[in-house]
């Protein structure tokens, strides 16, 4: 990072140069066994997660705590009991602070916050059932600083329950709505039917019998006929909210540049000028 910065103050690279060189350093490597991405926030706007799964507990939790002790924050997904108790003992030695998001959470470092970015992003569930994963959708849109507005047990067995908090939450100003759900996973294809707004559907394994596993609701997210509707993987909350934070985050970038030549314009009209006396 030296040479970089050397290089730079020397004229021998430009600040875009330097910027990527830098970006591709960010790479930090833990005992041969993991390879912190630290530089994909600032490459895509979006934090490296853990998996837990598969990782054994005390590992799981030194991986999150590295990441927060480097980056302000860590995220960590799919925990078991015995991950989030490993966590909550390695974030407390560390002096940090957990999140919890169901299954999932965030650990912060003392006094750090995500900048806040003036986007939007709802979420809906159509059972209760479905908001473990959506809360992992919910953890990476808040990592990313944006604003988050949860609704769940929505499902179209009781159609009339969805109405009122589909307004809300587009009178909330929502600029893109993740919804998750299991079973026949009709829920997105509605939203996505009635609404101008983004929709990613997030099918989760919420079931029982033949396609219960998430396979009837990723399959009827895929067959929807509302053109448009953006479809992830079953139980993909992480990348739900990767995705939704890529699109609200452009739209939050697009309304500050409108805003910003709005006041430009206004700045640079000229005053008008008193009407001139007429001479007798």
């Amino acid at each position: 990072m030296r040479d970089v910065l050397r290089r730079l103050l020397a004229g021998e690279l430009t600040e875009d140069e330097a910027l990527a060189e830098l970006r591709s350093l960010q790479l930090e490597e833990l005992g041969g066994r993991a390879r912190l991405d630290l530089g994909r926030f600032m490459r895509r706007g979006i934090p490296e997660v853990v998996l837990a799964t598969g990782k054994a507990p005390a590992e799981a939790a030194r991986l999150a705590v590295a990441l927060a002790e480097r980056q302000g924050q860590g995220l960590i997904s799919r925990m078991t009991s015995e991950h989030r108790a490993a966590l909550g003992a390695a974030a407390g030695a560390a002096q940090m602070r957990v999140v919890d998001h169901a299954n999932s959470a965030r650990v912060l470092r003392k006094g750090f916050a995500p900048e806040p970015l003036d986007g939007k992003v709802g979420l809906l569930t159509a059972g209760t059932s479905d908001v473990a994963v959506a809360e992992e959708a919910s953890m990476v849109i808040e990592a990313c600083g944006l604003g988050t507005r949860l609704e769940a047990d929505l499902g179209v067995a009781g159609l009339h329950r969805f109405v009122g908090p589909l307004a809300q939450v587009l009178e909330w100003g929502a600029d893109v709505i993740v919804v998750a759900a299991g079973m026949d996973g009709v829920l997105p294809g509605l939203v996505a039917g009635l609404i101008d707004v983004p929709v990613i559907g997030l099918p989760v394994s919420t079931g029982y019998g033949r396609g219960g596993a998430g396979e009837a609701a990723l399959g009827t997210m895929l067959q929807s006929c509302s053109t448009g509707l953006v479809v992830v993987n079953i139980d993909n909350g992480v990348g739900a909210g990767a995705a939704a934070v890529l699109i609200a985050a452009r739209a939050a970038s697009a309304r500050s540049v409108s805003a910003g030549a709005a006041a430009a314009s206004r700045r640079s009209r000229p005053r008008s000028q008193p009407a001139t006396e007429r001479q007798g």
